[in-house]
């Protein structure tokens, strides 16, 4: 059983960061592993609750309190099997997913959460420095052959859980290399691109097909695609952004964020020179959430002249999970972000009005709100000089021509399915593209539960 003194004797204690001081003068890494012997200690606060709220915040349903205490107690080999029974690429969960989990702690209702997120980190680590990650390799083969397009988090999830039931996959990629959004919207410095590369040559060297450059629905028109396989898994995403309806939207110097970070991501791995570019320029964010952030980091990168967030909801009431939210529900906002760390500024109950210029972007403008819903302007006005504005307030939902073009309907936010499958025989759909855009650890989970569904189907036919 769990150290049942453990929260009582061992404080949290932070997964390290590199200096914000420093490091924005690089694209590498930010985030660290704390020490074998501190993630010992930090497994140990894991109470082992009767009931786990931490499954239920995790959408993948982790078996947190499992190895956290196989940590606690130094068999690592067997935490790294507990972690993987449920988290297909743990590495990408312990750097990016912003840890629903510790939210529901159950420790959270009165104290700091357990430090869940870096332990994970530090197992999947652990097992690829000590080779133990290994390819899910078939003991054999069906007849059967699965077409996954999109090699985001869902699609990689998919393809290797059906793998490893025997079928045949392949995985088409419309852009240069595998991970979708994770590859060309998640900027380097918050996961390095070689981390993505390590786990698909794990999936290529367990039998999956990868082809990259690859337009479904184009070059590859859908009734090849559809003749090549048994099934096909839509993995697209949800790719089209929210816009923002303000006088002066003509102006140039007015971006969606993943514009701007999908080149500066191509940048930074040399394949491309960027259009947009933040450099000595007034850069104003709206956004709240993790990709606003990223664009406030990228900027910081660039050399911006100034860089300022806007976000309309209030401000973090305290810095503890306790003051942010009503536990166990993960909070809205946080006190400050890794990119308010490095520099910049971030205005907190304020809601852009108009964008101002002659020809190009100049100013924007907007008021003081109160507190959502109404947001009710307060009176209070304010101007901030910018020349170039990143929208970043969300996706609306996946993108038509494919999908139109196999015949798909019901599409909204996401795509509308029973038990995954869509209203075309032999075509599903799964993670942001299935159920609009949410996180990272949601997706893998989206693709795991398509996979027992393409499944189902195959075995019925």
């Amino acid at each position: 059983m769990a150290d049942p003194k453990g929260f009582l004797e061992v404080e949290r204690i932070e997964p390290p960061e590199r200096d914000p001081r420093t490091r924005t003068k690089d694209h590498h890494e930010i985030f660290l592993t704390l020490e074998q012997d501190a993630l010992r200690e930090q497994g140990r606060r894991c109470m082992d609750c009767g009931v786990p709220f931490c499954h239920q915040g995790c959408p993948l349903g982790n078996l947190i309190p499992e190895w956290n205490d196989l940590v606690r107690r130094g068999e690592w080999r067997l935490a790294l099997d507990r972690l993987h029974e449920t988290n297909n690429f743990p590495e990408f969960t312990g750097l990016i997913c912003p840890a629903p989990c510790e939210a529901s702690c159950v420790l959270a209702i009165n104290d700091d959460p357990v430090t869940i997120k870096g332990i994970e980190w530090g197992i999947i680590e652990r097992g690829f420095r000590e080779g133990w990650v290994e390819p899910k390799t078939p003991i054999g083969r069906s007849p059967w052959s699965i077409g996954v397009v999109g090699s985001g988090p869902a699609g990689l999830a998919a393809a290797e859980e059906l793998n490893a039931m025997g079928h045949r996959v392949v995985v088409y990629e419309r852009d240069e290399g595998p991970g979708g959004l994770i590859r060309l919207g998640v900027p380097d410095f918050k996961l390095e691109k070689w981390i993505i590369d390590r786990r698909v040559a794990l999936l290529q060297a367990a039998g999956i097909e990868f082809f990259y450059g690859v337009d479904v629905g184009g070059a590859l028109a859908v009734d090849e695609l559809r003749a090549r396989h048994d099934a096909v898994v839509l993995a697209t995403g949800s790719r089209i952004e929210r816009g923002i309806d303000l006088p002066g939207n003509q102006l140039d110097g007015i971006h969606t964020a993943m514009s701007y970070l999908v080149q500066r991501n191509r940048d930074v791995a040399g394949l491309a020179s960027p259009e947009i570019t933040a450099t000595g320029k007034h850069v104003v964010v709206i956004g709240g959430g993790d990709t606003a952030a990223d664009c406030v980091a990228s900027a910081h990168r660039e050399g911006a002249a100034s860089v300022t967030q806007l976000d309309i909801y209030p401000p973090p009431a305290g810095k503890k999970f306790r003051q942010l939210a009503q536990w166990p529900d993960f909070p809205k906002r946080l006190w400050s972000t890794y990119a308010l760390d490095e520099g910049g500024k971030r205005y907190s109950s304020f809601n852009a009005t108009a964008f101002t210029g002659n020809g190009h972007l100049a100013a924007l403008t907007g008021d003081h709100v109160g507190s959502p819903p109404d947001f009710a302007p307060t009176g209070e006005t304010l101007e901030l000089p910018a020349d170039l504005v990143l929208i970043a307030i969300g996706f609306t939902g996946p993108e038509r021509p494919l999908l139109e073009a196999l015949g798909v309907e019901g599409i909204g936010r996401g795509i509308d399915t029973a038990d995954y499958a869509t209203n075309v025989d032999g075509v599903f759909a799964a993670g942001d593209a299935r159920r609009g855009q949410s996180l990272i650890v949601t997706a893998i989970a989206e693709g795991r539960g398509c996979s027992r569904a393409v499944a189902r189907y195959l075995s019925s036919n």
